[in-house]
């Protein structure tokens, strides 16, 4: 139960804009985060379409108590876009995750889900040094997700998209960075220890499995990035036959950690 209460007059603001935005899990946790660690403020779920983002932004950017930004499907990088400033990361990514104001009052943006994953999967069991990884989805977490997987040291990354011209985007540019490790997937497992879901594919009741889970095999670890339904079918199809497993909550609950930091650091400097 939320305590409003809480809320006042020096309540600084934060958004997380998403297109839907129903199933996000963060707001009171990322909330209950930032008020432990002193910080007055809130985090308000926003359903901005994807025609609205620009316009969005620059509404929001008018309110003085506006500190943050929270950008999840489909928006990441359409938001960095919006960015003055952004990490080293982001800027090879093009994509961000969350920004936080400038002194001056634009946005300064990172893409923290590959690295929130990552720690997950860690919390999970599960080494990606030497793994043989398959990631489908090369959308804005996708991305993050494939470059923090190649920076933790797996030993080859597929990836399978179904957009042909974004998979070999990523491609040639996690490719660059490196040579050798990055191939062109398909949605058939076989071969790989490392399974992971970056598409939206387990939301809704119906949707297709995102690789084929009848070539799953038990040696397999297998990840998920949706947070709703907390059991993908996915998830269940690979603990049906003994994978080890991370659930959407894993990398959620890295990836918060991290954006109550890099929204803290803002504080920090007073603004």
């Amino acid at each position: 139960m939320n305590d409003y209460s809480k809320l006042n007059g020096e309540t600084r603001v934060i958004a997380i804009i998403g297109d839907p935005i129903a199933q996000v899990a963060s707001p009171a946790g990322v909330t209950r985060a930032l008020n432990a660690r002193g910080r007055n403020a809130v985090v308000v779920p926003i359903h901005v379409a994807p025609a609205d983002v620009d316009a969005f932004i620059r509404g929001v950017s008018l309110a003085k108590n506006f500190d943050g930004i929270i950008v999840t499907v489909p928006h990441k990088f359409a938001v960095y876009r919006q960015c003055a400033t952004a990490t080293v990361r982001a800027h090879f990514l093009g994509a961000v995750n969350t920004l936080r104001r400038n002194p001056d009052g634009s946005w300064h943006g990172d893409q923290l889900d590959g690295e929130g994953f990552v720690a997950g999967l860690r919390a999970a069991g599960c080494r990606p040094e030497g793994q043989r990884a398959l990631l489908a989805g090369a959308g804005g977490a996708g991305s993050a997700i494939g470059l923090a997987l190649l920076e933790a040291g797996v030993a080859l990354l597929a990836i399978h998209d179904g957009d042909a011209a974004r998979r070999d985007a990523l491609l040639r540019r996690l490719g660059d960075r490196y040579p050798g490790k990055v191939a062109a997937g398909s949605a058939d497992p076989a071969g790989f220890t490392l399974i992971v879901n970056a598409t939206p594919a387990g939301m809704r009741a119906g949707d297709p499995f995102p690789v084929e889970a009848a070539r799953l095999e038990r040696a397999m670890f297998v990840a998920d990035i949706i947070t709703r339904p907390a059991v993908t079918p996915l998830i269940d199809a690979a603990r049906r036959i003994g994978c080890g497993t991370q659930m959407g909550a894993g990398m959620f609950e890295g990836v918060s950690a991290l954006m109550v930091d890099y929204l803290l650091a803002a504080a920090a400097r007073g603004r």
